[in-house]
C-alpha cells in the first residue's frame, strides 16, 4: 500500500499542498518537490485493496490467522519528508499550538505561538528543536509546521497589543508578496477542510458503519462512547466546507472572503464541546477493547477496507479535538496577511474573536465536567453530610475560606469554613484535633440571597460592634446572616466571589450548560468507591483542593490540551498543642 505525499512550492508562484494527519501537522510551503512513498508496516502481499478483496468476514479471517500485531500508531509520510529536508540542509520551522512546561533540562519549554526550528523528527512522538540558544526534546503533537516556511523569522513574532503587527512593517512588505502569503493561508484553510471532511467520512463509513453490523461485538452504548457525536460533526462540517467553497475565489484566492463563514457557523461549532468532553472516555474504552485480539484485527480490517492511511483509530478520533483548536491559529495567520482595506478584514477579525470564544467555551465546559469528580470526592470526605448532594444544584466551586459567622439571638460568633458553589454556600466545622477533617453544619441557598456590605462599627440588626463584615439577607423571608473576615482584603475577596457566583449562574443559563444525571451519579459513585477503599480522610485535604487554583498545562500522552489545577496548601503556624500536652503527662511517647 503506497501513499505518496508531495510538497511543491516554487520560487514566487507557490502551490501549497496540505495533508493533515491526526498529529495536527500541516505541511505547506516547501520550496521543492519531495515525493515519499510510504509503506505501511505489515502490509499484505498485494499491490492494493481492490474491489475483489471479498467480504469483511473474509478479510477478518485472513487477519485473524495472521500473527502480525495491528493497531500501532503508524503513518509518517510527512515525518519522512521533514527528515529528508533537514538532512538536505533545509531549515524547517514549526509553530507551538500549546504551552509546553517542563522541569527536565533535556526538554524544550515554550509557549503557544512560539516558533521552533525543527532539527530532528526521527521519532514520531518527540522531536528535537531549537529556540534561540535553547535546544531540547518536545512533543510533536504540540506543534504544527508553519504555513509559510519562507517567511522571514524576524517578521513572525512581530505583534503588538490586539494581535496585529505594526502598520509600518505591515505595509513595508511588497503587496504582491503579501497577497501571495494570503493565498497560501486561504489555500491551506480550504485544503485542510477537504482533508478533514475525508477523515470524518472515513470514520463514519469505514468504522461506525461496520461496527453497527456487528451487534455481537458492539452495543450502541459502546459506539456512543467510542465515537461520541462525530456523525453530527461530520454533517456540520460538510455544510461548512460548502460555504467556504462558495466564498473561495479560484482565480484570485487572496480576494476570497471567508471570514463570514466562520461567523455563520460559530454557534454550530459548539457541538465540539460534547465530543471533546467524551474523548477521554473514548480512549479508555478503545484501550480496553484493543486488549482483545479480535477487536484489534477488526479495527485494522475496517481501516484497510476504507483505504485509510496507516493511523490507528484513536489517532483518527483525536482529529476533531485538534481541529477546533486550530481554527483560531489559522484565522490569526489569515488576519496577519489581510490588509485593513480588504473587504474581508473586519469579518476575519470578528471570526478570530468568535472562534477564540468557541475554543474558550469548549475548554471551560471540559474543565467544569472534570471538576464534578473533584466536588464529589470533596463531599465524600465531609463527615455527617446531610441533605441532597452538592452536584444536584452545583458544578463549580467559586471560592472558599474561613469566616466568623454570627447567629441570632445571642449574637454568638462561630469560626467556620465556607465553600461558595454556584447556587449555594456550604458551611462546615473543623475537627478540634485533626484540622483537616470537616463536619457538615448547614448550607444557604444563594438564589434567594442579596449581599450587603456592612461598615465597621455597631450593627443595628445584631446590636454588636463588627469589623470587615458583610451580610446575606433572604429577599423572601428577611432572614439575615452576618459574617466577619479577619482582614479587609479577605472581605473584598468574598464580596467579589459573590459577584462571580451570580455571573456564573447567569452565564450557565445563557449558554445552556448543564450536567446530566448520569454524569452526576457516576461522579458520586466513583467518589464513594474511593471512600470505601479505605483512603484516609486526612490525606484528602478536602478544603484545600480548591483554595489555590491555577490553570497549568501538562504533558499527557493522548490529549495535549488537557488543563489541570495546581493544588497548594496555605501555610499554617505550627501548633503547640502536643508540646503543651507533653508537659502535663508523666511519660513520653
Amino acid at each position: 500500500i503506497t501513499s505518496p505525499v508531495a510538497f511543491d512550492i516554487q520560487s514566487l508562484k507557490l502551490h501549497p499542498f496540505s495533508q493533515s494527519t491526526p498529529t495536527g501537522l500541516d505541511c505547506v510551503g516547501w520550496k521543492r518537490r519531495v515525493s515519499v512513498p510510504v509503506i505501511a508496516d505489515g502490509a499484505l502481499d498485494k499491490t492494493a485493496l481492490t474491489d475483489d478483496v471479498g467480504s469483511e468476514e473474509d478479510l477478518y479471517e485472513e487477519f485473524r490467522s495472521s500473527t502480525h500485531r495491528y493497531g500501532h500508531p503508524g503513518g509518517g509520510g510527512e515525518q519522512l519528508a521533514i527528515n529528508e529536508l533537514i538532512s538536505d540542509g533545509s531549515v524547517v520551522y514549526a509553530e507551538a499550538l500549546w504551552d509546553h512546561v517542563t522541569m527536565d533540562d533535556q526538554e524544550l519549554g515554550f509557549k503557544a505561538g512560539d516558533v521552533i526550528e525543527v532539527m530532528d523528527a526521527t521519532n514520531k512522538e518527540w522531536w528535537w528543536g531549537r529556540i534561540l540558544d535553547s535546544e531540547g526534546w518536545f512533543p510533536a503533537s504540540f506543534v504544527r509546521l508553519r504555513v509559510n516556511q519562507d517567511e522571514p523569522m524576524e517578521d513572525y513574532p512581530l505583534k503588538v497589543e490586539g494581535g496585529k503587527e505594526d502598520d509600518s512593517r505591515r505595509f513595508g512588505m511588497g503587496q504582491t508578496t503579501k497577497d501571495q502569503m494570503r493565498t497560501n493561508v486561504i489555500n491551506e484553510i480550504i485544503s485542510t477542510e477537504r482533508d478533514y471532511i475525508k477523515h470524518l467520512k472515513d470514520i463514519c463509513e469505514g468504522y461506525i458503519k461496520q461496527c453497527r453490523k456487528r451487534a455481537d461485538m458492539f452495543t450502541e452504548e459502546q459506539l456512543k462512547t467510542i465515537f461520541g457525536n462525530i456523525e453530527d460533526i461530520y454533517r456540520c462540517q460538510k455544510k461548512f466546507v460548502k460555504a467556504l467553497e462558495k466564498k473561495f475565489n479560484k482565480d484570485h484566492p487572496h480576494l476570497s472572503e471567508v471570514g463570514s463563514c466562520f461567523l455563520e457557523y460559530q454557534t454550530e461549532f459548539q457541538i465540539y464541546s460534547e465530543y471533546c468532553n467524551n474523548h477521554p472516555n473514548a480512549c479508555m474504552e478503545l484501550s480496553r477493547l484493543t486488549k482483545v485480539n479480535k477487536y484489534v484485527y477488526f479495527f485494522e480490517a475496517c481501516r484497510l477496507l476504507q483505504k485509510m492511511i496507516d493511523i490507528s483509530l484513536d489517532g483518527f478520533l483525536l482529529t476533531p479535538v485538534q481541529k477546533i483548536c486550530k481554527y483560531p491559529l489559522q484565522l490569526a495567520e489569515l488576519l496577519k496577511y489581510t490588509n485593513p482595506q480588504h473587504r474581508d478584514f473586519k469579518d476575519v477579525e470578528a471570526a478570530l474573536n468568535a472562534m477564540k470564544n468557541v475554543a474558550r467555551l469548549i475548554n471551560e465546559r471540559k474543565r467544569r465536567l472534570e471538576n464534578i469528580d473533584k466536588i464529589a470526592q470533596w463531599q465524600s470526605s465531609i463527615e455527617d453530610w446531610e441533605g441532597e448532594d452538592v452536584l444536584v444544584r452545583s458544578s463549580e466551586l467559586i471560592y472558599s475560606g474561613e469566616l466568623a459567622k454570627i447567629s441570632h439571638p445571642q449574637a454568638k460568633s462561630q469560626q467556620r469554613m465556607f465553600f461558595l458553589f454556584d447556587h449555594q454556600l456550604v458551611c462546615c466545622k473543623k475537627d478540634l484535633l485533626r484540622r483537616d477533617i470537616l463536619y457538615y453544619k448547614s448550607r444557604i441557598n444563594m438564589d434567594d440571597m442579596e449581599i450587603l456590605d456592612v461598615e465597621d462599627g455597631k450593627d443595628k440588626d445584631f446590636n454588636i460592634s463588627v469589623k470587615n463584615a458583610f451580610k446575606l439577607r433572604c429577599q423572601d423571608t428577611e432572614e439575615v446572616h452576618l459574617f466577619c473576615a479577619k482582614k479587609p482584603e479577605q472581605k473584598q475577596r468574598w464580596l467579589k466571589a459573590f459577584e462571580n457566583e451570580r455571573r456564573q449562574v447567569q452565564l450557565d443559563q445563557e449558554t445552556g450548560f448543564s450536567i446530566t444525571e448520569v454524569q452526576k451519579k457516576q461522579a458520586m459513585l466513583n467518589a464513594s468507591k474511593q471512600h470505601h477503599a479505605g483512603k484516609p480522610k486526612a490525606v484528602t485535604r478536602p478544603y484545600y483542593d480548591f483554595l489555590m487554583r491555577q490553570k497549568h498545562p501538562t504533558l499527557p500522552t493522548t490529549l495535549p490540551q488537557q488543563q489541570v489545577f495546581m493544588l497548594a496548601e496555605p501555610k499554617r503556624k505550627p501548633s503547640n498543642f502536643w508540646q503543651n500536652i507533653s508537659r502535663l503527662t508523666p511519660f513520653r511517647k
